[in-house]
C-alpha cells in the first residue's frame, strides 16, 4: 500500500492564500504562522524525514480553506490561525523563549496574543494528558475513557473546530499508510490499528453528524478502507502460533 502525501512550502501556503483563496495575509495570521515554525521547526514525521510543518500544518490548514471556500462559508484569518497552531499545545514543551513566554506561560501568551477563541479551540483539540484520569483497572481503560470524553468534546464542537480535527486526522492517514509503504516498525503497525479502531468508533460517523460533510466522509471513508486492507495483509502474514 502506498499514499500519496502533500508537501507544501510556507511560501506555497502564502501564495495559495493570496492568489487562491482571496485571503488578506493579515498580522494575526503571520504572528500565528511565526509561532508554528517556532514550535514545530524541526520536527520529522514517522518516517523521521518530512517535515511536520511541511506535511501536517500548512496542508491542514490549506485543505481547511478550501472545504470553506467550496461550500460558501465565511472564513477569516481566525479560522485559519486556529488551524495553524492546532497541534502547538501537544508541542509545547519544544517552544523556545518566544517573546519569554516561559516567564508567564504559554496560555497566557496565547491568550493575549490570539484571544479566548483560538486559545479555546486548540485546548478542545488537545488530547488530555493520561496521568490526569487518576488510577484506573489498566491503562486500556484509562485510554478508553479518555478517547470517550475527547469524542464527546468534538462532538458538541463548533463547526470550524470539526473541520480542523477532521483534516488533521485525514492527513495523518495518509501519511501514516505513505509511510507503512517503506516502514515495517511495529510502532507505525499499531498506529494504523489505532487509526482503524477510532475511525470505527468515532470519525466516520462524525462527518455525517450536523452540520454534516460528505466529501470529507468519502475522503476519510476511502482511507479506512485502504489502511484495513493494509492490517488485514499484515495481521495474515504474520506467524500463526502453534
Amino acid at each position: 500500500m502506498e499514499l500519496s502525501i502533500e508537501s507544501l512550502s510556507k511560501e506555497s501556503f502564502l501564495s495559495f492564500l493570496e492568489n487562491d483563496a482571496n485571503v488578506r495575509v493579515d498580522g494575526f495570521l503571520e504572528s500565528a504562522m511565526a509561532v508554528a515554525e517556532e514550535v514545530h521547526q524541526g520536527v520529522k514525521r514517522e518516517d523521521g524525514i518530512s517535515s511536520f510543518l511541511d506535511t501536517h500544518i500548512w496542508p491542514v490548514a490549506k485543505n481547511m480553506t478550501i472545504h470553506y471556500r467550496q461550500n460558501n462559508k465565511p472564513i477569516t484569518t481566525v479560522e485559519i490561525a486556529s488551524a495553524v497552531l492546532h497541534d502547538v499545545l501537544e508541542d509545547n514543551d519544544r517552544i523556545l523563549n518566544l517573546y519569554e513566554t516561559r516567564s508567564y506561560g504559554f496560555d497566557a501568551y496565547l491568550r493575549y496574543q490570539f484571544g479566548s477563541r483560538v486559545l479555546n479551540v486548540l485546548h478542545t483539540l488537545r488530547t488530555p494528558a493520561l496521568d490526569s484520569y487518576g488510577s484506573k483497572t489498566s491503562k486500556k481503560d484509562i485510554e478508553q475513557e479518555r478517547f470517550q470524553d475527547y469524542c464527546a468534546q468534538l462532538a458538541n464542537a463548533d463547526y470550524d473546530l470539526k473541520c480542523i480535527k477532521l483534516f488533521d486526522r485525514v492527513n495523518n492517514m495518509k501519511f501514516i499508510g505513505y509511510t507503512a509503504s517503506t516502514n515495517k516498525k511495529p510502532v507505525v503497525y499499531m498506529k494504523i490499528k489505532r487509526y482503524l479502531l477510532e475511525a470505527e468508533d468515532f470519525y466516520l460517523a462524525y462527518t455525517m453528524l450536523e452540520p454534516r460533510m460528505p466529501e470529507v466522509y468519502k475522503e476519510l471513508r476511502g482511507l479506512y478502507e485502504q489502511l484495513r486492507s493494509y492490517y488485514l495483509e499484515q495481521t495474515l502474514s504474520l506467524p500463526q502460533a502453534q
